[in-house]
């Protein structure tokens, strides 16, 4: 059964370290065509440039679980934060005031929720690492 259960457990390793890796070469190729877009076009916009933030944000996430063998959970929604940022700026004019209303909520429930996820952190910390 031990025999097993480390099997399974470094084919998941294997199986994450190849999905990083998917993701990374992914992530590097879109930022590569984004600058080759701006460089096409000749200018940089700011939709453009929150873009490149989300691409930085997705290898930021990369680089963190690569380091701590975990995902911090305040990552991804700062990555929806931004999302939810550039949608609003890209599509303002095209959008009615419900939509707006519904994306800048959004934004604002991600928000609270990071600060409720720090407060927890802060005022209950793990007595030692979850997966050690």
């Amino acid at each position: 059964m031990q025999t097993f259960q480390h099997l399974s457990h470094r084919t998941l390793r294997l199986v994450e370290r190849l999905v990083l890796v998917v993701i990374t070469i992914a992530t590097v190729a879109a930022i590569v065509e984004e600058i080759g877009i701006m460089l096409e076009g000749g200018s940089v916009h700011l939709a453009d440039l929150l873009l490149l933030f989300l691409y930085m944000e997705v290898l930021a996430m990369v680089g963190a679980y690569v380091d701590s063998g975990q995902l911090p959970v305040r990552m991804p929604i700062y990555i929806a934060i931004v999302a939810l940022a550039r949608y609003l700026v890209l599509d303002m004019k095209d959008l009615d005031n419900l939509r707006i209303l519904a994306a800048a909520g959004g934004a604002l429930v991600l928000a609270l929720a990071v600060l409720v996820i720090r407060y927890g952190h802060v005022r209950f910390p793990y007595e030692k690492e979850p997966y050690e």
